[in-house]
């Protein structure tokens, strides 16, 4: 049986997908893989599924601020910053802003 956060995981990689329609699924995995690594230390076969969400979160909000931005215009600064150099908010995905 798929849980929640399963579900949750499937529902917002759609999303990221949507966001991203020239990236193949092994790409987006390839990506995420790393994603977690940097930022939680552990490869994809190592993070629990509430941490792999947090990860797409991550990289949903990166995707969306790309799209709300004109080219050249500089998204505000936040308390964090991704690896692609997007501004996010610890809000977003509070489970890679461990201390």
């Amino acid at each position: 049986m798929t849980s929640d956060v399963q579900r949750e995981a499937l529902a917002v990689m759609g999303e990221v997908l949507t966001l991203s329609p020239d990236v193949r699924i092994g790409q987006l995995l390839a990506h995420l893989g790393f994603l977690g690594e940097c930022h939680l230390g552990h490869g994809l076969g190592d993070i629990d599924d509430d941490e792999f969400v947090a990860v797409l979160y991550r990289h949903r909000a990166e995707l969306r601020a790309r799209v709300d931005y004109a080219p050249g215009e500089v998204p505000p600064p936040s308390a964090t910053t991704s690896v692609s150099g997007s501004s996010i908010s610890a809000e977003i995905a509070p489970a890679l802003v461990k201390a």
